[in-house]
């Protein structure tokens, strides 16, 4: 974000605020973690760089593939060595990707300033190494703390217990320092995390335990205890655990978290992906942190599916810089919806567009309306290709007015719910965001068709920009 350019030259990387970075360069790369494990082909999972400037000749195409060395990763989410959160540091440069891999627990660190279009492995951390000073396994999210030490949240030990979870630190050169959080103040499940320092509090999240997620999704495991409905708020950075908020049974499943990224804010969102719900955390007059049930959607009641009600399942979702538009994903349902969070505590639905899901046109499965119709929903062909998956992940341009999407959630979850996804592949969609009244549209022009690789159809994932981006960079 804006690293060595104009008023930054003396600064460190990104920016000082978050609607300073609004006004940052339009993105014109992308980097996407490519998934080979557990589609039946025996190849390294990669990075792949697309190319998403408008103005070139290889516009909406995978223009690079960097391979790991090693078959069986799975790649999931990244982040970055430093991002705006060492803004005020000169020293401070962005220049190595961090791609915990989740189920090796083998942690890559890229080099992408050298040559952004063609990025390139510098370190891999041995998942042994970890194991043995840390007891962490299953790395998830990655952030770098203004120290510049990596922290990176791990769902559980090496055998797939999910009380075994921590937050891993690797120092700037990329060793194996420990593990963040105090002696005895681990949470009860990992998953992701976010922090905000003028409130000296870091919140983490729950998905389950890795013996149970790894194996795919059984709603048996979720009434044996096996998956998480809780947010555990800590002292930062010190690491010590504060509080525990019980969300409930309509909390399952709680993933993706963000707080506002204006820094003296005390409110954020998490997305209960089983339930559907959105979930707002604020700080309370005493200190403490409490939560409200935010947005809601209702599950349907289908035919020609596994269960007789299909939730929406928020997979991912994201805040513009601002803080004006909260966007997030209903994997199962088809659907991107944008929300007007002018007011925190009041989202206003805006925008909504079906991008696939099990329900559109031509499925199997169809929906009941509430005067018992049976119907499906329609979703457009897209460069004349049907849509396949749901939307998943999600990632925004600096100044709100892109979204792109890809759609596959976890290997061994697209093979359960899409069984199709790895046998054609994943795409990457761009929306068309109205800013000012508030809608989404597809755009017409734009699909990354990862069912055309060299090595065969690719799941795509977690997307990147390289200057950073709203779901990558924090403020302090």
């Amino acid at each position: 974000m804006g690293e060595g350019n104009g008023c930054c030259a003396k600064k460190g990387p990104g920016y000082a605020s978050p609607i300073d970075a609004m006004s940052g360069p339009r993105e014109t790369l992308l980097y996407v973690t490519c998934v080979y494990n557990g589609t039946g082909i025996e190849k390294p999972d990669y990075l792949g760089t697309v190319d998403v400037d408008p103005n070139s000749p290889t516009y909406s195409q995978v223009i690079h593939r960097l391979p790991v060395p090693y078959v069986g990763d799975e790649l999931h989410h990244s982040g970055w060595n430093s991002c705006s959160s060492c803004h005020g540091d000169p020293s401070a440069i962005r220049r190595f990707l961090i791609m915990p891999s989740l189920l090796s627990s083998r942690v890559y660190v890229v080099d992408t300033a050298t040559e952004p279009r063609t990025p390139s492995l510098h370190k891999v951390v041995d998942p042994t190494e970890i194991a043995e000073k840390t007891g962490l396994a299953y790395p998830h999210t990655s952030h770098c703390l203004a120290s510049g030490d990596i922290m990176i949240s791990c769902l559980g030990d090496p055998q797939g217990n999910a009380k075994g979870n921590g937050f891993l630190l690797l120092d700037s050169e990329f060793n194996v320092k420990g593990r963040w959080e105090k002696p005895g103040h681990s949470p009860a499940f990992g998953y992701d995390y976010w922090y905000q320092p003028r409130h000296k509090t870091m919140i983490s999240s729950s998905w389950g335990a890795p013996c149970a997620f790894s194996k795919g999704f059984d709603l048996q495991h979720v009434k044996d205890g096996l998956y998480g409905r809780h947010l555990s708020v800590y002292s930062w950075p010190d690491g010590e655990l504060k509080q525990t908020l019980d969300l409930g049974d309509s909390g399952l499943l709680p993933l993706e978290i963000r707080f506002l990224h204006d820094p003296s804010k005390d409110t954020g969102f998490v997305g209960c992906a089983l339930t559907s719900n959105m979930v707002r955390f604020f700080k309370t007059a005493d200190g403490s942190w409490s939560h409200e049930f935010s947005i809601s959607v209702k599950p349907l009641k289908v035919k020609n599916w596994i269960l007789p009600e299909m939730p929406g399942l928020i997979t991912d979702f994201l805040l513009s810089l601002d803080d004006r538009y909260l966007y997030f994903v209903n994997w199962l349902h088809g659907d991107i919806r944008q929300y007007s969070i002018v007011d925190p505590s009041n989202p206003i639905l805006t925008g909504q567009v079906w991008v696939g899901g099990l329900l559109q046109k031509g499925s199997d499965v169809v929906y009941l309306t509430d005067d018992g119709e049976e119907a499906q929903f329609d979703v457009p062909l897209v460069k004349g290709n049907r849509l396949r998956g749901g939307p998943q992940m999600i990632q925004l341009s600096l100044d709100g007015k892109r979204l792109y999407v890809t759609n596959s959630l976890f290997s061994v979850w697209d093979n359960q719910f899409y069984p199709d996804l790895s046998k054609k592949g994943s795409h990457i969609l761009q929306i068309d965001v109205d800013t000012e009244k508030g809608g989404l549209s597809i755009n017409p022009d734009f699909f990354v068709d990862f069912g055309a690789e060299p090595d065969g159809p690719a799941l795509a994932h977690e997307m990147r920009y390289p200057g950073g981006d709203c779901t990558s960079d924090i403020w302090i």
